[in-house]
């Protein structure tokens, strides 16, 4: 791979079609295929990464980005000086930025800190995702243009970082939408322990960076699970959507709870969870069920089984606008079962990743589950992710994850 910066290429020029030009002047990073008039090359085809000026409809510059000929996300956008070169030294200053906002955030970075280093467009650095567990680092890559820029990238977080090794995780789809060819694997150093041990809300987990969930954790959470905690008055907690038992292990370390029951379709999931149950004492009060989500609450329903709190965390319900209606039948679907078996005046947590789903859109969801099924639902708290995953007010995508802590009466 080469640094893709193109040290003797101007710039080709993007522009726009008329009146398609306010979401860049408020710095949406994102443009489309369906937004552009016309492009402006020396070259065919134009290569991966090609630094581009994104122009109004009367030739105004407006900002410079990285051209992408395979994806319908033709343009990502970066700088909004069209004079400014996307180079090395440019990455760096971006990467400072984030890691400055890290070390705001948290005093330990230690071997058993984990925490997200670079969180995409909220970073500046569309594309880029960046986590950080002990002294490795995790990179998944979700926009095509970066692929050329990926050695740079990754001599750049050395040089500020000093990790024993970086990993690259993929993600869903990625191939397909990007139009480039991306597998797991080792980029620098030495391969993450399996597993490797870090540390959260007291808990001490065991987490496979190489082929777990997402980049091997669900850091996005880290404050929702002390926040459910601190609802829960003791007794039996369903955990559905489990994965390693954050929120049940949590609750258990904190003594909110008595007992939990986590349910995960995934055989290794529920495995993982055992382990790290048995590693902080915990495998007593702790029983698994490997089911289907909507299967597990029905089989509780049937037999008349409650708990005192329900958290549902599922996995992303759609990715494209077209799925948005399937997807909130399927949340409506779920927290309804949920709420069936859960004991009058217990804690409901649920929660949504898919950024499609609107806060609006989630709570007329439960207004809908509450009207249905008779039962008064009072929202305690409204939260989002954790502040390493910070929101850009310009970029609504960023604010994607949902978590409700409700009391249902």
């Amino acid at each position: 791979m080469t640094d893709g910066t193109l040290p003797d290429a101007d710039p080709i020029r993007v522009r726009l079609k008329r009146r398609k030009a306010q979401p860049f002047y408020f710095r949406h990073p994102w443009v489309f295929d369906g937004a552009i008039d016309s492009v402006d090359a020396d070259v065919t085809p134009i290569p991966l990464g090609r630094e581009a000026i994104l122009e109004t409809d009367r030739g105004e510059p407006l900002a410079r980005g990285l051209f992408n000929p395979g994806s319908s996300l033709k343009l990502r956008l970066y700088s909004w000086d069209p004079e400014e070169r996307l180079d090395a030294p440019f990455w760096g200053r971006r990467l400072d930025e984030a890691i400055r906002l890290r070390r705001r955030l948290f005093s330990d970075w230690g071997s058993e800190s984990a925490f997200r280093l670079v969180f995409s467009e909220a970073d500046g650095l569309s594309g880029l995702i960046v986590d950080r567990y002990g002294d490795y680092l995790l990179v998944q890559l979700t926009a095509g243009v970066l692929l050329p820029r990926l050695d740079m990238l990754l001599e750049e977080l050395r040089q500020r970082l000093n990790p024993k090794g970086i990993w690259l995780r993929t993600e869903k789809g990625v191939t397909d939408t990007e139009g480039i060819d991306l597998s797991d694997r080792k980029l620098w150093g030495d391969a993450p322990p399996r597993p490797l041990f870090i540390k959260e809300n007291g808990v001490t987990y065991g987490v496979d960076t190489e082929e777990g969930q997402k980049t091997g954790f669900f850091l996005d959470q880290r404050e929702n699970r002390a926040a459910a905690a601190g609802y829960f008055r003791g007794g039996h907690l369903l955990d559905v959507c489990s994965y390693a038992g954050g929120f049940s292990l949590t609750a258990l370390q904190k003594g909110s709870v008595d007992q939990a029951t986590v349910v995960d379709v995934s055989k290794s999931a529920l495995a993982l969870c055992r382990a790290n149950a048995e590693l902080n004492g915990f495998a007593d009060r702790i029983d698994e069920k490997q089911l289907d989500a909507w299967k597990a609450l029905e089989e509780f329903q049937a037999a008349g089984t409650s708990f005192d709190a329900v958290v549902l965390d599922p996995p992303k319900m759609t990715r494209h606008r077209r799925g948005i209606d399937r997807a909130l039948k399927g949340y409506f679907a779920l927290n309804q079962l949920a709420v069936e078996v859960l004991k009058p005046g217990g804690i409901l947590v649920t929660c949504s990743c898919s950024g499609l789903i609107t806060g609006d859109d989630f709570l007329q969801m439960l207004a809908t589950v509450a009207m249905r099924t008779g039962r008064r639902m009072r929202v305690l708290e409204s939260r989002g992710a954790s502040p390493d995953h910070p929101v850009a007010p310009n970029i609504p995508e960023t604010e994607y994850l949902k978590c409700v802590i409700c009391e249902v009466a």
